[in-house]
């Protein structure tokens, strides 16, 4: 059947497929475009046919295209959308017969849901037209959990702005079976649908662990939730990213000569003060509650938590102050104070000796005089040695980052290998839970040990993900190194960062760093 001809070439269809023949050579490539657009069903499939037929006069039909059907279906690879395309307008002209022809091509489609009803008058030929649309699955929501809020450790800031150190949340005590934390189970997802009718299963909201020391809580379901509470009374921490409730010791008066030198497994409370030449040692927190603080006692030290004494430090060249975690003290005359973390000095360090990840006095009071602060990461004062030019040395001993990746290589690597055991270890109950009925109690008992030793290998593996966490967070927040004086940097100050440093001549003030490796002094 010819569908186009004129004084140079006819086209022709014939099974769906459109050929050319060339009466007279000449006619213009870039003008066929105007024919296609003119004949709506015609598609042209080979360029190559058609040039070399436009340059020839043949008698011959050289195949070029295909006839389009007067209406067709596209279908979306992921079989969640379909879209109608009319070729052929004339078939717009009788709506009943339209929709009859629409029908029959979507159930030749299979095409079942999701069908859309069309406005015939806004149908533009050869622009396709969305004729219907799966639904699509939706996520489950995740699982939400929501743990016992700790006081902040920071001292109480009046109205003023001005911070007080002898106000501080510090210890934090439950009884047995008080609430800890929660979690709301992870949802199923809503099915989906694609347009042939086919479920589309919805991934299941993500589970979140609840981190939390197995031997110092438990887990108990109530009103669909898996809530956790304290196996006892104590004294709620968190540890390397896990809650625990530590043994608490109370002492209502001092630590002296009735009490002798304590060390205790767990954290303490001193309602007075440590007497000269005595010792506590704690694995928990140290909070020293007496307004008069300490004088001279011999050795303070929390092997993992942290340390606050309200009315600061007389050390007579005799205290040691020791922590896994911060110390917060009012002020240091002649101590010695030793933080993994950071030490947080509200009025003074007089003569002493600090050494932590960094070193914070008060911005607006704060006063380092005599004695040595080293930090890894920063130290801030307002004012640094005094009038009389005393000696006073403010050191930051960068970090060795290759040493700290080096770790962290090491950690990940346990990670993963402690990943692959939970795992074997998983399947290992998987495999026996299937034949829970059949087994005998001894079976049983080797099933429950299983269990407690896959939680055992969970905390551990919490333990790993936090500490690689504290390091990469250590890496971030650690640069170069800096001291800030806020106010006064007296003449005497000794300035060290890495391996440069500076002893100060004249009164400064100012933020101190490396600058392209040198000191900024």
């Amino acid at each position: 059947m010819r569908i186009f001809s004129n004084e140079y070439f006819e086209l022709v269809q014939e099974n769906e497929k459109v050929f050319i023949r060339t009466f007279q050579k000449g006619f213009p490539l870039k003008d066929f475009d105007k024919i296609i657009r003119m004949v709506a069903r015609f598609k042209l499939t080979n360029f190559s046919n058609l040039k070399n037929a436009l340059q020839d006069e043949t008698q011959t039909l050289m195949e070029i295209g295909i006839w389009l059907p007067p209406m067709e279906i596209d279908i979306s690879k992921d079989k969640m959308k379909a879209y109608l395309v009319v070729h052929d307008s004339e078939i717009l002209k009788n709506e009943k017969e339209f929709l009859k022809n629409l029908n029959d091509l979507l159930e030749k489609n299979k095409i079942v849901y999701g069908i859309k009803n069309i406005d015939i008058s806004s149908i533009v030929p050869g622009k396709a037209i969305l004729i219907a649309e799966g639904t699509e699955p939706v996520k489950g929501e995740d699982a939400k959990v929501t743990y016992l809020k700790l006081p902040e450790r920071k001292p109480v800031i009046r109205e003023d702005g001005r911070a007080n150190y002898f106000d501080m949340n510090f210890i934090f005590e439950v009884n047995e079976n008080d609430w800890l934390g929660e979690k709301i189970p992870a949802k199923p997802g809503i099915t989906g649908k694609n347009i042939y009718g086919e479920e589309i299963p919805a991934p299941p909201g993500k589970d979140k662990p609840l981190k939390y020391d197995r031997h110092s809580a438990y887990e108990v379901e109530e009103d669909g939730k898996i809530v956790i509470r304290a196996l006892n009374k104590g004294v709620v921490e968190e540890k390397q990213g896990l809650l625990y409730i530590n043994n608490h010791l109370p002492i209502y008066g001092d630590v002296g000569l009735e009490t002798g030198n304590i060390n205790f497994d767990g954290s303490i409370t001193v309602r007075g003060t440590i007497q000269r030449g005595f010792s506590l040692v704690a694995t928990g927190d140290i909070s020293i509650e007496g307004l008069e603080g300490v004088t001279g006692a011999k050795l303070i030290e929390s092997r993992n938590g942290d340390i606050y004494i309200k009315g600061g430090i007389f050390g007579l060249g005799e205290t040691k102050v020791i922590a896994g975690g911060n110390i917060y003290v009012k002020h240091v005359n002649e101590a010695s104070l030793r933080a993994k973390k950071n030490i947080v000095i509200g009025l003074y360090s007089l003569n002493s000796h600090l050494q932590a990840d960094s070193i914070l006095l008060d911005e607006g009071k704060g006063k380092i005089i005599g004695g040595t602060a080293v930090a890894k990461n920063r130290i801030v004062t307002a004012i640094s040695g005094n009038r009389f030019e005393r000696r006073t040395e403010l050191i930051v001993q960068t970090v060795n980052r290759q040493e700290s990746y080096k770790i962290m290589q090491q950690k990940a690597a346990l990670l993963k290998s402690m990943q692959e055991e939970i795992l074997k270890l998983t399947e290992k109950i998987e495999k026996f839970s299937a034949l829970k009925e059949r087994m005998t109690p001894v079976q049983l008992k080797r099933v429950k040990e299983l269990q407690e030793v896959l939680e055992d290998k969970k905390q551990q593996m919490m333990q790993v993900e936090h500490e690689i966490q504290e390091l990469i967070e250590s890496l971030k927040s650690t640069g170069t190194g800096e001291i800030i004086v806020k106010k006064e940097a007296h003449p005497g100050t000794f300035i060290q960062i890495g391996n440069k440093s500076s002893l100060l001549t004249h009164l400064t003030k100012g933020r101190f760093m490396l600058e392209k490796g040198e000191l900024n002094v």
